[in-house]
């Protein structure tokens, strides 16, 4: 959401392959690894949560927030990206209907 639109949600499918979004299959399980990040962005993170595998059925919502400066000291940005992740079919209601199986959540402190 943004708030030049008056902070409407948006919501995008990816193709698997898409790169930032790493998931394998394997044995019956999926595996997430977790999303890219930005190396513009703040908090800094040199630790990052292990990949999380779901069991068909299962979904996960994975959290990240950051804080961009502008330009030469400009203004702050901010931005939180989150990511529904189902394996095997489900409809979009699913991500509103059920608690996620798995969630991680790397929201940071962004003063």
């Amino acid at each position: 959401m943004q708030e030049s639109d008056a902070f409407s949600p948006k919501m995008s499918e990816q193709n698997l392959s898409d790169p930032g979004l790493v998931l394998r299959e394997a044995d019956g399980l999926l595996r997430v690894h977790p999303p890219e990040t930005t190396i513009f962005g703040m908090p800094r993170r040199n630790r990052r949560p292990p990949a999380v595998r779901l069991t068909p059925g299962q979904w996960l919502q994975w959290q990240i927030n950051y804080r961009f400066v502008g330009t030469r000291g400009g203004p702050w940005s901010y931005r939180l990206d989150t990511f529904n992740i189902s394996y095997g079919p489900a409809s979009p209601e699913v991500f509103l209907s059920t608690p996620p199986t798995r969630r991680v959540d790397e929201r940071g402190f962004l003063r």
